[in-house]
């Protein structure tokens, strides 16, 4: 247990618990951030899957939303599953009415996308930089629709063909180049410090991706 790095999971909605345990299984000391001051003394941010509005509006009542949105454009490593993916994203379609995001990612997401709780599912992802595949959890998950026109240094990790319509899901590896040549949607994505991905590590006992973010957190300090 290596313990060299302090990384916090935004503790004010969804799966925190699971994320906290991923990162104490790859060597990151996990603590919860419901405050500024907590905010203030990590080296990098989980936010996790939950319900992206409820996020968004208990982050302003915590007096959160403008800390988190200052520290990332400073420069702070942070890692999006699911509703994260969604609050780190510059751009959100089918959002709630004023929803507003932290941003960072240059990329379009849709939310909602895979379908509603009912169309949740399962299924093997290939992932650029990771050996082997990962086993992918879908719950009302969003994929990205598009990379922003214009961004540049988003690289697309990995993408999915299928879904919850014929219940299974074909997997397809990232690539850097993100245009229209490559099938399927795009279900994870690096830019800089900041990585998101739209299914749900932390509920598999597949650490890799955790792994993944905190190798990131290190190279940061």
């Amino acid at each position: 247990m290596r313990d060299d790095v302090t990384i916090g999971v935004l503790a004010l909605q969804g799966d925190v618990r699971e994320h906290a345990e991923a990162l104490e299984a790859v060597g990151a000391r996990a603590v919860a951030v419901r405050r500024a001051s907590e905010l203030d003394a990590v080296d990098g941010l989980v936010i996790p899957g939950g319900e992206s509005t409820a996020m968004w509006k208990l982050a302003v009542a915590f007096d959160l939303f403008d800390p988190i949105r200052k520290r990332l454009d400073e420069g702070m490593p942070a890692y999006g599953s699911c509703a994260g993916m969604i609050m780190l994203a510059d751009h959100v379609l089918d959002a709630a009415a004023g929803q507003q995001t932290f941003g960072g990612i240059a990329i379009t997401v849709r939310r909602n996308a895979f379908g509603r709780q009912v169309d949740s599912f399962e299924g093997p992802i290939s992932f650029t930089g990771i050996d082997g595949e990962l086993h992918g959890v879908f719950i009302r998950a969003p994929w990205v629709e598009s990379v922003d026109e214009g961004a540049s240094g988003v690289e697309v990790l990995a993408r999915v063909s299928g879904g919850a319509a014929d219940g299974r899901v074909a997997s397809v590896a990232g690539d850097s180049e993100y245009g229209g040549a490559v099938p399927g949607r795009i279900v994870a994505v690096r830019q800089g410090n900041l990585l998101a991905t739209s299914f749900h590590p932390e509920l598999t006992g597949d650490h890799r991706v955790h792994g993944v973010f905190a190798e990131m957190v290190r190279a940061a300090r």
